[in-house]
Order: C-alpha cells, then structure tokens, then sequence
C-alpha cells in the first residue's frame, strides 16, 4: 500500500515538473513573440503650404498739435474726412472704415519744474481702422496714402499699434487634407526605414498630431501665410 501510494506521488510529480516545463516554454515564446512585436520606430511628418491671407486690419494713425481744443477738434475731424473720402474714392467700402475717439494730451499738465513751456499744449492722435476682405484693393492703397500727406496730415506709424495685421481664417479647411499629407510622408520615412533595417512596417502604434503654425511667408510679404504642420507616428515592426 506505502509502495503504491509513493509511486502514485512519484506519477504526480512527473506530471507536474512536464505541466511547468511547458508552461515555462510557452511563457518564454509569448515574452519573445511580445518582444519582437513590440519593435517600433517612431518618425515625423512635415505638411507646408501657402495662403493669402483673408482679411486685413489697416490701423492708419495720424497727429495733430495746437493751443486751442476747438480748433484742434475741427482739424482733427476735417483731416479724418479727408482720409475718409480718400478711401473711398480708391475702392475702400465706408462700412470697413471706423473710427476711434482721438487721444488729447495735455502738455501743460504733465510739466515739471524746469521744462521749457511747449510750443503747442495740446497734441492728438487719430485712428481711423480699415478692416477688409479686399487684401489687394488695401495694399494697392497703402503705397498712395502719401499723397494725403501734401494735404497737411501728419501719419504716425512705426508703433505698434499703427501696425498692419493680416489674419487667415481658413485653418478648419484645410487641416484636414494637411494632416492627410504630413501622415502620408511619415509613413513614407517609416517605410524606407524599414527596408533599410531589413523588417515590415506594421501597424500605427500611436500618432499624436502637432500643433498648427501660421506665420508670415517673409517680412515683404506678410500677406502670405505659411501654415505648417508635423505629425508623429509611431509604427511596429516586424522581420
């Protein structure tokens, strides 16, 4: 009976050394399948193009300078007139122009002991803002506003709120055939290298979408928009 039971436990023990020894083989292969499944190579996407911009804010700044409130009103509201008319004479819309409310600085009020008295207490700046879809009409105008100029209106510029903004407002369109490309070439930077390292592109392991840039094409051209995208993947290999 003692003989019995011992080579029924010796049985036992042979069966469970070959069960783990299988499981350990399996488990074995299953870490080097997983292995070498999980091989990847992770690349970069450029898409870049050129738009024209879709509309254009044309802030047009000018000074003016005297003794007299009233009378510095009255110039300031004849040469905005003149400006006005300017505009539209040269294809401007009067509903894309607006204007802002001068700025009058007082001189007198910010002396100090010592200055010498200024030859005109009161000076004001003007903002008369054009906003428009027509880019070509603006900057056709832009290199004739000189000629307002012989007219005794004085321009500012060079600050930066005088300065000329363009905006491109179709990103949403054109994403997603951007994102298509930039994709497609990262898959072809995968693609080659996997020939060159012997192995098979597999599947899209992760792909995480760059942010969308927009900036002018050149400082001559600002009009010009470059839009720029990169996307990565990541692609498992195989052999």
């Amino acid at each position: 009976m003692e003989q019995h039971s011992k080579a029924n436990a010796f049985i036992l023990g042979v069966f469970i050394f070959i069960g783990l020894s299988s499981l350990g083989y399996l488990l074995g292969n299953a870490a080097i399948e997983f292995k070498q499944f999980d091989r990847s190579v992770t690349v970069k996407g450029l898409s870049e193009r050129e738009f024209k911009a879709d509309i254009v804010i044309w802030p047009i700044q000018f000074t003016a300078a005297g003794n007299d409130l009233e009378t510095l009103y009255s110039s300031i509201e004849s040469s905005t007139q003149k400006i006005k008319d300017f505009l539209g004479q040269s294809g401007i819309s009067l509903d894309e122009i607006t204007f802002s409310s001068p700025a009058i600085t007082d001189k007198s009020a910010q002396q100090y002991g010592g200055n010498a008295k200024p030859e005109f207490r009161y000076s004001a700046l003007q903002t008369v803002t054009v906003y428009s879809k027509n880019i070509e009409a603006v900057i056709n105008v832009m290199g004739t506003l000189s000629t307002l100029g012989k007219q005794g209106i004085v321009f500012s510029g060079g600050n930066y709120q005088s300065q000329t903004e363009y905006i491109f407002t179709r990103l949403n369109e054109v994403k997603p055939e951007m994102i298509e490309e930039a994709t497609r070439k990262a898959r072809e930077v995968a693609e080659k290298f996997a020939s060159d390292s012997d192995s098979k592109l597999g599947k899209i392991k992760k792909a995480s979408q760059g942010q969308f840039s927009i900036s002018a094409r050149d400082k001559n051209n600002p009009h010009i928009k470059k839009v720029r995208v990169v996307s990565t993947v990541q692609y498992y290999l195989s052999d």
